[in-house]
């Protein structure tokens, strides 16, 4: 059984300033500068990975690599991570490649709402989104931000109101919209149809389904 470790044992195991513990897990930025030198830095981590079967989340892009660890069984850090932390860290070192920790940094969004039971199956309709305990939300593909919703005990006018946009494949647009208003929610409005439609969930926050930049010449910037 592995057993989880808390933030402070974790850079004990791990000292310095490479890695810190975010929304998701402990992780690390690394300025790679180019991406050929992502790529060689990813085979590394991937070997790395395979040796320890433990395999982090990583997002390469053209000027650098971050880095997620967390041990997955227990949805928490263990010393699984510890280890493999440092061997990245020693990886990015032998490379020439430097970590930057200012640019670490995981976007959480909350909900505030009266009945979460009542407008959580909404977001997890809209968002095609899976549940994560009673109350939060989380992107399969691990690249949107999590949701999760903070109970409220009165409502709040003008003040719990908030606004997303979701852009998806047009095929995928009514599905989706079918499925939020199955759960729950409402269309606020499809006078910009086919352009995007804004949902609403049963206490009036909105998501707008935009499927138009995939497939038409609509320029958002001209409005």
């Amino acid at each position: 059984m592995v057993e989880a470790i808390t933030t402070k044992r974790f850079h004990e195991l791990v000292p310095g300033d490479t890695w810190h513990r975010v929304y998701g897990g402990a992780t690390a930025y690394f300025a790679t500068g180019s991406f050929d030198k992502g790529v060689e830095f990813v085979r590394a981590i991937a070997e790395l990975a395979d040796a320890a079967n433990h395999h982090p989340d990583v997002d390469l892009r053209y000027p650098g690599v971050t880095v997620r660890l967390m041990t997955h069984e227990i949805s928490d850090l263990s010393e699984r991570d510890a280890a493999l932390a440092a061997q990245i860290s020693h990886a990015a070192s032998r490379l020439g490649i430097e970590a930057d920790p200012t640019l670490i940094g995981t976007v959480q969004l909350a909900i505030d709402a009266v009945d979460i039971p009542l407008v959580l199956p909404f977001w997890e309709a809209a968002l095609g989104y899976q549940r994560r305990g009673e109350g939060s939300l989380r992107d399969p593909r691990g690249i949107g931000p999590s949701v999760w919703f903070q109970q409220m005990d009165a409502p709040r006018p003008q003040r719990n109101r908030i606004h997303l946009d979701l852009a998806l494949p047009r095929a995928l647009a009514q599905q989706r919209i079918d499925a939020a208003v199955a759960a729950g929610g409402r269309i606020a409005t499809d006078a910009f149809a086919p352009h995007w439609w804004t949902l609403a969930d049963p206490e009036g926050n909105e998501i707008d389904i935009a499927p138009w930049v995939d497939d038409t010449d609509w320029d958002d910037e001209e409005e």
